[in-house]
């Protein structure tokens, strides 16, 4: 009987959660998460006009995606980047990071105005260092991280 009390205590928690990184989510979208994607899609757009730079444009919008709805999911680093991540890194924050850790770090400062902002100016400061150096991390969701792997940032 005490293996099923836990087993639904260990459920209710989990839709606990979950309801609460929803409306997290919403909240986020709402109050900034939208414009910060837009910020990730314009700099993924612009590096896909080149070819050279199109895995510049992949990495953001893939953080575009990231910065839409972040609560319930998990950076982790990827065991198979090198050289060329870091130097790739390197360009990425010259050209697009600075930029956009500066539109995270306003965002975060409108935020942190209200008491109900404040845990989303956290996140948005959580968030600028994948955003200055996006290349060799991965995102993932929460429940689900590689074994092997550890976060390097979790919502």
């Amino acid at each position: 009987m005490s293996n099923n009390c836990a087993a639904a205590h260990v459920a209710l928690h989990e839709r606990l959660l979950t309801h609460m990184r929803t409306l997290l989510n919403i909240i986020w979208l709402i109050f900034g998460g939208f414009w910060l994607a837009l910020g990730y899609v314009f700099f993924g757009l612009l590096a896909c006009i080149l070819i050279i730079t199109i895995p510049f444009g992949i990495a953001s919008f893939r953080m575009a995606a990231y910065a839409l709805w972040p609560f319930g999911k998990t950076i982790v680093s990827k065991p198979t980047a090198g050289v060329g991540s870091a130097l790739g890194n390197v360009v990425w924050f010259l050209v697009a990071g600075l930029w956009l850790a500066i539109g995270h770090l306003t965002t975060a400062v409108a935020q942190a105005i209200t008491i109900v902002g404040i845990p989303l100016a956290i996140a948005n400061i959580k968030m600028i260092p994948v955003t200055c150096v996006p290349l060799g991390k991965e995102i993932v969701d929460s429940r689900r991280v590689p074994a092997g792997t550890q976060p390097v940032y979790t919502f």
